[in-house]
């Protein structure tokens, strides 16, 4: 066990959804060094999921797609700024080779997962074998390199927003905060992931039936865009598009937060739904849902496989829709069964 830690670095450069998942990692350092700082290192884009975490005290970015020269300029940069912090504790969940050499020029103590090769692994003090099914469970394995046992890892996420973030969502839909809504975000980067916009729009028809008002939310990118605008053409009632592509990550937390429930496909909201402890019908295709499913209890997860077989990892086409092969009647008993539980707790 490592004493008298009063700074600690995380890095992960990752995407939004994988940065999420890195939350409890943050809570069980918090609740052993009470007293230390802990600073994030991620892609500048990222930092927008956990700007409001009362947890970090600094974050240092990295910038995803720059020239060389700019990306050199960045790192010397960083590590200046990083080397004044005398960290006590480097924890890196990166596999970039970029990171791994930032980390070791540090000088400090510093943990990362082994990866089979010497050279990495003698970049740091100190390399595990990462351990769990889960991508949480994985996370946290790190820290039992540290002497941490299981009652010391917290194992729930945690995402904040501020008043502010929902604030902002009343001044443009006043009614939201006076009726129970359902928010889906239909859209992901990836169209491998995507379920076919006509299911989308009868699991919104079965919705409104239910007397419950429905928000479509995307990304801003135009194809996103246009995806949900063509669902919502399909639609015996209109969805509300107010909020599509037009908020913030803080502000589809607000959002989300005051949902009855979400319904979605394998992306940040999915786990941003799980760390506000929302329940939520999640689709799954040909990824792993035993690795990256939502990590909440409240949630139902269905999955493609359990219709159609799916493709190996080697072996996937992204251009297909693998969740085509989920049927709407699954989706809409599964939405009939959390809302049933949910009625029958209140």
């Amino acid at each position: 066990m490592i004493e008298n830690v009063q700074r600690i670095l995380i890095c992960k450069l990752k995407f939004y959804g994988d940065v999420l998942l890195i939350t409890p990692v943050i809570e069980s350092l918090r609740v052993r060094y009470p007293e230390a700082k802990i600073d994030l290192l991620l892609y500048k884009d990222t930092k927008a999921i956990l700007a409001a975490d009362p947890r970090i005290n600094q974050f240092y970015l990295v910038e995803k797609k720059t020239s060389l020269l700019k990306t050199i300029k960045n790192y010397c940069s960083l590590r200046s700024q990083l080397k004044d912090n005398h960290y006590d504790l480097v924890i890196n969940l990166s596999d970039q080779w970029s990171i791994a050499l930032l980390a070791a020029s540090l000088g400090r103590h510093s943990i990362s997962f082994k990866r089979g090769k010497s050279r990495w692994d003698k970049l740091f003090t100190q390399v595990v074998q990462a351990e769990g099914t889960h991508v949480v469970e994985q996370n946290l394995s790190i820290l039992k390199g540290l002497g941490f046992n299981d009652s010391e890892l917290k194992k729930e996420m945690l995402l904040s927003y501020h008043d502010s973030d929902y604030q902002a969502l009343l001044t443009r839909d006043p009614e939201l905060s006076s009726q129970r809504y359902v928010v889906i975000q239909p859209t992901s980067r990836q169209a491998f992931k995507c379920w076919d916009d006509d299911k989308f729009a009868q699991v919104i028809n079965h919705l409104h039936k239910k007397g419950l008002s429905v928000y479509l939310t995307c990304g801003p990118a135009e194809d996103e865009q246009q995806q949900v605008q063509h669902i919502a053409s399909l639609c015996e009632t209109t969805p509300n598009l107010a909020f599509a592509g037009k908020t913030t990550f803080l502000q589809l937390a607000a959002l989300l937060d005051h949902a009855t429930l979400y319904i979605g496909v394998d992306s940040a909201p999915m786990h941003m739904a799980a760390a506000l402890d929302k329940p939520q019908v999640c689709l799954f295709g040909a990824t792993k849902p035993q690795q990256w499913r939502p990590w909440s209890d409240k949630a139902a997860v269905i999955w493609a496989g359990d219709y159609h077989p799916m493709p190996e990892r080697k072996d996937l086409d992204r251009t297909q829709k693998y969740l085509t092969w989920i049927p709407t009647q699954a989706v809409n008993e599964a939405i009939d069964s959390i809302l049933r539980n949910e009625e029958e707790n209140i």
